[in-house]
């Protein structure tokens, strides 16, 4: 996500537990699609299910009270060690995604900014067949194709579709029975503090980290795609300095963003990509010899390819372009490579819809980034252009290079 401390507004009003309550959990289910050259795209019955702190939680024998806020770890009097949170605390299962801004039909997820209490933001992964784990994609040598339609998303709004080094059983255990079933074990680059660590309760208030690859965080104004490192493999728990700007992950990214690469024309309202459609965004991991070389981009609208705005000025998306863009931290902590591990290890699908109380997304959409006001994302005015901002993803797909876009489509193929 956004290396500003501005997401931080998205995470003010959550908690997590630990033991599952009474209510059950019903996951809504999103069809997928696994893809070869030979064979095609076969559909799965996946699912999704929301982050585990979207979850009701509460304190076992005081059921109006929480268990933690995000930004620091657990109420120290019910969780004076993990054993005690898990048996204190209690994650009660969703029956109504709906109510919580999230929608599915067929291959289609709908998510809205506001569920039926007010704002929702949010924040889903998918589960694999059987709803007990996480759906583990490898895309070292392969490709991932979507189609989105963000025309609900004005200025300062973000739809991202993303992956996340998470465990695939979400760090279920003796102390976490819920796990991945529960939306437990995220993680990112940022290494923020949360309440708990995959579903443990995180008493020494230890910072969250692990490798995290953008592949979209876009409204209808700017888009921006942005691998980010680290130097330790899976979840890790930071400290001090380890959690900072120079510590173990990139919080940055190598970004890349067609108008800040100088084609102002591309993406938006009318122009070459017209997001006032759908249309499909397909994105490339070629590799030699187990190892990820660079990040292609194309996007697909009305039948016809383009190949991303800037690569004919700045050359594909590799290291050499992360190093000419000052990603030197990206660099350091692993490159293209270090990113094309975490990515042949497996990595969880992760979509939300968010804005940015502090900082009104301007590094998504501002300025260099693209057209937007610094005061445009401002929440405030956000629902006076969109009073109902929401974000459609469906046709998720992911497979061999060349496997997930017709062969019709394919003979038009921009390189």
């Amino acid at each position: 996500m956004s290396p500003s401390l501005a997401i931080i507004s998205l995470f003010l009003s959550l908690v997590a537990a630990q033991t599952p309550g009474k209510l059950p959990e019903v996951h809504p289910k999103l069809d997928t699609y696994k893809c070869t050259v030979k064979e095609g795209c076969k559909s799965q019955r996946t699912a999704v299910v929301l982050d585990s702190g979207s979850h009701p939680i509460y304190q076992a024998k005081a059921t109006n009270l929480g268990c933690g806020d995000w930004g620091n770890g657990p109420n120290k009097t019910v969780c004076p060690d993990e054993a005690t949170c898990a048996k204190n605390c209690i994650i009660d299962g969703i029956g109504n995604y709906a109510d919580y801004g999230v929608t599915t039909k067929k291959d289609a997820v709908l998510l809205n900014m506001y569920g039926k209490n007010g704002v929702a933001s949010p924040r889903i992964y998918l589960l694999a067949e059987g709803e007990k784990k996480y759906e583990m994609i490898k895309l070292t040598g392969a490709e991932l194709s979507f189609d989105v339609d963000v025309s609900k998303l004005p200025c300062g709004m973000n739809g991202a579709l993303y992956f996340s080094e998470m465990e695939a059983a979400g760090g279920q255990s003796k102390l976490n029975p819920g796990g991945a079933a529960y939306g437990t074990g995220y993680c990112d680059a940022q290494c923020f503090v949360t309440p708990w660590v995959n579903g443990v309760g995180n008493v020494n208030a230890s910072g969250i980290c692990c490798n995290e690859l953008d592949i979209w965080e876009a409204n209808k104004r700017s888009t921006s795609v942005a691998p980010h490192t680290c130097s330790k493999p899976g979840l890790y728990k930071c400290t001090g300095t380890e959690c900072g700007a120079t510590g173990v992950c990139d919080k940055n990214g190598c970004t890349n963003n067609p108008y800040a690469a100088g084609d102002k024309s591309y993406y938006g309202p009318g122009l070459k990509v017209d997001t006032n459609k759908p249309f499909t965004v397909v994105t490339q991991f070629p590799a030699k010899a187990g190892v990820l070389q660079e990040v292609k981009r194309l996007y697909i609208q009305n039948g016809k390819v383009m190949a991303n705005a800037n690569i004919n000025v700045t050359g594909p998306m590799n290291d050499e372009y992360c190093t000419k863009n000052g990603a030197s931290k990206f660099m350091s902590e692993g490159a293209m490579k270090g990113m094309g591990e975490s990515m042949s290890r497996g990595m969880v699908l992760a979509m939300s819809i968010w804005w940015d109380e502090g900082g009104f997304m301007n590094w998504l959409d501002t300025g260099n980034a693209g057209p937007c006001n610094a005061t445009e994302g401002d929440p405030k005015v956000v629902v006076k252009v969109e009073p109902a901002p929401a974000v459609t993803f469906s046709a998720i797909k992911w497979g061999e290079i060349g496997s997930t876009y017709s062969n019709k489509i394919k003979n038009q193929h921009p390189w």
